[in-house]
């Protein structure tokens, strides 16, 4: 099968991604490349298969979404636009990649889900979008008993909370420092016309007393709560108030979450595994080829994008599985491309020579050879 061939050879190949570089790698011509990566593959299917055993486990996990910048030359690319691009701090043309993963809490690590290049739609905006990605698997997370959804503060906009909350998924984000929030009435009924609701816009300077003391963390912040009305997502949240000690001022942040009856200090914990999808990015640009496509077409870049993301998920379940833990380790995606590389080398070497891996000998330099160069053996 050639997705089997494809995630195989993006597990070792050398230079860049590219058609004709993995062909050399595989036994695949680079127009069987070309021509594959135009098909349908339903990557979302295959993830959770992949995801399955360690999905089974007591372990504990959220969903995570985030966006990626991707350099793009030419000009007719399908999806080419504007998109900010964080390393740059503006925004610049090339591509962007929207992510949906799920994050283990127990070893600390995220795994892809789901990635589709965002490509502007008329009458629809990219908020509108990266609702329609979360929505879509919903159900399917619901059922992996997975409620829970942590992104940056750029989602905290109705348009996007609202529709993935209608979906079954609760929101977990950052708020700005300036956002209106409005006080719950717990007063008296007076009497008379419609129950009071609201009992004026909170002051996070002025009105600290108001806010629920919950702890000290050991990196010194305070953090505070309480249940408010946010306007402009048009529902009740629970914000979590950090006031962060810096020098003569006090810094804050401020963290919010749709379900009102989570815990404080489990917010955090969620938000701040929240930043593994960023690792994910990372070693899936430097390793498995992520920015390295070549074509044009948003099919194959939508295949080659998500062939990327699930190869390196394969490599991190494989180091799990040497390590025979659920618990945070430290993994090194080099080492293991290393190794996957060497294997494969050898294999090719034996076979050419004509001596069988059953050999005990053979077997022997086999494994000792497959971890050289590794960071870690």
């Amino acid at each position: 099968m050639f997705i089997a061939l494809l995630l195989s050879t993006l597990v070792l190949f050398q230079g860049k991604a590219t058609f004709r570089n993995l062909s050399r790698y595989s036994t695949a011509s680079e127009k069987r490349f070309s021509r594959w990566f135009l098909r349908a593959f339903d990557f979302v299917e295959l993830n959770w298969l992949t995801l399955s055993d360690a999905l089974s486990s007591t372990n504990e996990w959220i969903a995570a979404l985030d966006a990626s910048f991707v350099r793009k030359s030419g000009s007719k690319t399908e999806g080419l636009g504007m998109f900010y691009n964080g390393c740059a701090g503006r925004a610049e043309q090339g591509l962007e990649i929207s992510l949906l993963s799920l994050v283990n809490l127990s070893s600390n690590t995220a795994y892809a889900l789901n990635a589709q290049q965002t490509v502007d739609i008329e009458g629809k905006t990219r908020t509108d979008l990266y609702a329609e990605q979360v929505g879509k698997l919903a159900e399917q997370l619901l059922k992996k008993g997975i409620k829970y959804l942590a992104a940056d503060a750029y989602y905290f906009k109705q348009k996007f909370v609202t529709p993935v909350m209608e979906a079954g998924l609760h929101v977990i984000s950052k708020l700005r420092n300036d956002a209106h929030l409005r006080w719950a009435y717990t007063g008296a009924y007076s009497g008379r016309g419609r129950p009071k609701v609201y009992d004026g816009q909170v002051d996070l300077k002025k009105e600290l007393h108001r806010f629920e003391f919950v702890e000290n963390l050991a990196s010194g912040e305070e953090v505070y709560t309480a249940r408010v009305y946010s306007r402009c997502l048009k529902c009740w949240v629970k914000v979590i108030m950090l006031r962060i000690p810096r020098g003569d001022r006090m810094g804050m942040a401020l963290l919010f979450s749709t379900d009102t009856e989570l815990d404080a200090m489990t917010i955090i914990r969620y938000y701040k595994a929240r930043f593994q999808i960023e690792f994910v990015f990372r070693d899936a640009k430097q390793y498995t080829g992520l920015i390295d496509c070549q074509s044009r077409s948003k099919d194959a870049i939508h295949t080659h994008i998500n062939a990327s993301l699930t190869a390196l998920n394969l490599l991190k379940l494989a180091d799990a599985k040497a390590k025979n833990t659920t618990a945070q380790t430290v993994i090194s995606i080099a080492s293991w491309k290393r190794r996957k590389y060497n294997e494969h080398l050898m294999y090719r070497v034996f076979d050419e020579l004509g001596l069988s891996l059953n050999d005990e000998k053979v077997m022997d330099t086999y494994r000792r050879l497959s971890s050289y160069g590794a960071i870690a053996a």
